[in-house]
């Protein structure tokens, strides 16, 4: 029997099993938390008589499992939960929200009637999961951006759809690549399935080859990346770009690469797919949410048959299929030409409100490159933290770079993300005013 890093926790047993079993009943009945260390390997088999590989067995099944983490040279502890940032999400308070990075409502196509057209005929167990108009009007959209035949799949949003994917293909542990800086749910998935994310950074045309190719070397058995409009920065990968990961992939041609085109019908740039013919996993994955509601919690997925086949066993008729009522709305917004006609109002309505505000705080002395999305990257010449807390003293809400990041938590971010789509020409002078302002108080020259 052996202590834990306290010295009071007892840990006993002899094979794998019964000492992974000590350390489960000690974090159940609390005597170990979140943050606490268990004895080295050394230690441990030392104190309890085993061969140090028993003990390095053990760990890995609690580490498998969620229950521990190794973290280096700071050995392992008992795994925590650290909330993670929301994307959407603003405290309740009086500060004007220009953080939430959310769609304009006055945006979003009216679902009155395509609400009252969803009824009809009930669906009952065992039917087919995916809504006929809705596959057909979806293979018809797809198909030019995917370089094979595909199978379609629909789950309740992006979100949803990368996680099942990764569920699929993964096993605790395994590394993922994802951009640096990403999307937050993108962090907060990876985090609770127990993936090992490998950061990938991005630039002006997205994705840069030498990350991917890092990437692949530290044996990433998946990438999850975004084509266009990447949240926070707004880049759009490039044709050129395109190529030259297409060509980094081809030598890894069962690395599951997952496109999140999240912005596609509001995107003002085109689609550039990495994914080359021959690839053997992939799935290109594009949700309505930002376009016609993210209440409507539809996304679409085409991916290689085998792909699509795992997705299905976790689609189940009847049980964890997404609602056909919702299915059916969604249709009937994307033939509306009423409904088309707002969404393209929308994204041209977004890119015109970035360059318009990027323009205001380049006559400012703040060069910013207006990217596509609903969102700002916005570079300052100080740390971000301290230029939000000026932000928050004058009445505005904003988000710094360093929600977004993952690889080095202790890294300084000189970033805001900042969505200014619904702001009057009024409110955005003002606040063009109040950024430039808070940097010049935070220690910068603007």
């Amino acid at each position: 029997m052996a202590s834990g890093a306290s010295g009071r926790i007892a840990i006993s047993g002899r094979t794998a099993a019964e000492i992974a079993d000590s350390v489960r009943d000690l974090v159940d009945r609390g005597d170990l938390g979140p943050g606490d260390g268990l004895p080295s390997v050394r230690a441990l088999a030392d104190d309890l008589g085993v061969n140090r590989n028993t003990v390095v067995s053990a760990y890995g099944q609690l580490s498998r499992t969620g229950v521990v983490e190794g973290q280096g040279r700071a050995g392992t502890r008992i795994a925590g939960h650290a909330p993670v940032a929301q994307e959407g999400y603003a405290p309740q308070g009086t500060l004007r929200d220009v953080a939430s990075g959310n769609p304009d409502p006055a945006l979003i196509p009216d679902p009155s009637d395509a609400l009252y057209a969803a009824g009809g005929r009930p669906v009952l167990y065992g039917e087919p999961v995916i809504d006929a108009d809705l596959e057909q009007w979806a293979r018809a959209w797809i198909s030019p951006d995917t370089p094979d035949a595909f199978a379609l799949t629909v789950t309740s949003g992006a979100v949803d759809a990368v996680e099942r994917l990764l569920a699929q293909a993964l096993s605790r542990d395994d590394a993922v690549a994802l951009e640096d800086p990403c999307f937050l749910a993108s962090i907060h998935t990876v985090r609770l399935g127990g993936y090992r994310a490998v950061p990938v950074a991005v630039d002006d045309e997205g994705m840069t080859v030498e990350g991917l190719r890092a990437a692949l070397d530290q044996g990433v058995r998946a990438v999850v990346c975004t084509p266009r409009a990447q949240n926070p920065t707004g880049a759009s990968r490039s044709a050129a770009r395109a190529a030259q990961l297409r060509d980094v992939l081809a030598d890894h041609p069962y690395v599951l690469v997952i496109e999140d085109d999240y912005y596609s019908l509001l995107s003002q740039r085109p689609f550039h797919p990495i994914i080359g013919p021959g690839h053997r996993r992939w799935a290109l994955v594009r949700s309505l949410s930002k376009f016609i509601g993210p209440d409507i919690a539809v996304a679409l997925v085409a991916s290689d048959e085998d792909t699509a086949d795992r997705l299905a066993m976790r689609l189940s008729p009847g049980t964890t299929w997404v609602s056909h009522l919702l299915q059916r709305v969604a249709h009937a917004l994307l033939t509306d030409d009423a409904a088309v006609a707002t969404v393209a109002r929308a994204g041209a309505h977004y890119a015109r409100r970035n360059a318009q505000f990027a323009r205001l705080l380049s006559e400012r002395g703040l060069q910013v490159a207006a990217g596509d999305g609903l969102s700002l990257w916005v570079p300052v010449a100080v740390p971000a933290g301290g230029v939000r807390d000026s932000l928050a003293r004058r009445g505005w809400l904003v988000r710094p770079g360093d929600e977004f990041r993952f690889a080095d938590q202790a890294a300084v971010s000189h970033r805001l993300r900042i969505t200014v789509h619904s702001l009057t020409d009024a409110e955005a002078a003002t606040l063009a005013d109040a950024l430039v302002a808070s940097v010049e108080e935070a220690g910068g020259d603007g």
